[in-house]
């Protein structure tokens, strides 16, 4: 027990009250699952980078003993993912990337100007604290002064059969008073691309060039807990609607869409011709979009890693 005391210190500040019930909780339920608890402690023990991993972001130890990721998800079950996770990020990219990411640092991975007003637009990975109900991770698009625009948390792991995918655990969009007005804004700049498919290709790419084979997405009834639905039980925002939408289709289990790992787009015989020139601004974006996330994390790939 002393030891999950400890962890539930680096994790809880036990001088607040509501956090020090919450520490209470937690070593009760290391408690109750004391064996994988400790396997779960001796994987970040294994190596000096996982280690640092732990230490600066040690909720890897609490999300295993809460009802995160998905509905339903098992104690067993999310301590896998985070162990295959971590196994699959530190096979492909290397201590600097990792060290970053787990160590509360935003990873830049492409930047647009927008306009006088808003300045830029960062497209950035991270793993913050407040985001770890729903993933392990973040694809974040950012104002300049870290106003959040859209973001995609998720998780990697092994499906049933063996193959890594990317496990999306949800999409949020912008919590400001003019919000609308803001996702108009840029979704303009963005030749009339939503802001909400920009972020989705952004988590695409990133899984194409980390070398997932597939994607996963929670639907609503997937997702870990009911803050989407309203008191009149009517959803503040469907996933499996947009999932749909981009592409997905659903699986044997209810909790979970699978989604491309490629965009499809509209071929140019498709296209009226009077927007023909707009769709292909809004794929040379795209492009350069896909190959500065490539080219980010082909500069933190480990130099054995063969993807």
């Amino acid at each position: 027990m002393s030891n999950f005391i400890e962890l539930g210190k680096k994790i809880y500040d036990i001088n607040n009250p509501r956090e020090a019930h919450r520490f209470a909780v937690f070593v009760a339920r290391c408690c109750l699952h004391p064996h994988r608890m400790s396997r779960l402690e001796k994987f970040f023990e294994q190596s000096e980078l996982m280690k640092k991993i732990a230490a600066g972001y040690p909720f890897v130890y609490e999300q295993a003993t809460r009802a995160f990721f998905y509905y339903r998800s098992t104690f067993e079950e999310r301590a896998r993912l985070i162990e295959e996770h971590m196994q699959f990020l530190s096979a492909r990219l290397n201590e600097e990337f990792l060290l970053k990411l787990y160590g509360d640092k935003k990873i830049e991975l492409w930047r647009m100007p927008l306009d006088e007003t808003l300045g830029y637009m960062r497209l950035v990975m991270c793993a913050e604290s407040g985001q770890r109900k729903e993933g392990l991770a973040a694809v974040m698009l950012n104002l300049p002064d870290e106003t959040p625009i859209y973001q995609i948390l998720f998780w990697i792991a092994r499906t049933h059969d063996g193959k890594w995918a990317m496990f999306i655990g949800a999409m949020q969009g912008p919590n400001v008073d003019d919000a609308k007005e803001l996702v108009k804004r840029i979704t303009k700049k963005c030749h009339a691309y939503r802001t909400k498919n920009l972020i989705l290709y952004a988590a695409q790419a990133i899984a194409r060039s980390l070398g997932v084979e597939k994607i996963f997405a929670v639907t609503n009834e997937g997702y870990y807990a009911n803050n989407h639905v309203r008191r009149d039980r009517k959803l503040k925002t469907s996933f499996s609607d947009f999932w749909q939408e981009a592409g997905g289709i659903p699986t044997s289990d209810k909790r979970f869409y699978e989604l491309p790992l490629v965009e499809t787009r509209k071929t140019f015989e498709e296209i009226p011709s009077h927007k023909r020139a707009a769709y292909r601004r809004r794929f040379a974006l795209l492009d350069e979009l896909d190959a500065a996330i490539d080219e980010t994390l082909r500069g933190f790939r480990n130099a054995d890693c063969d993807i």
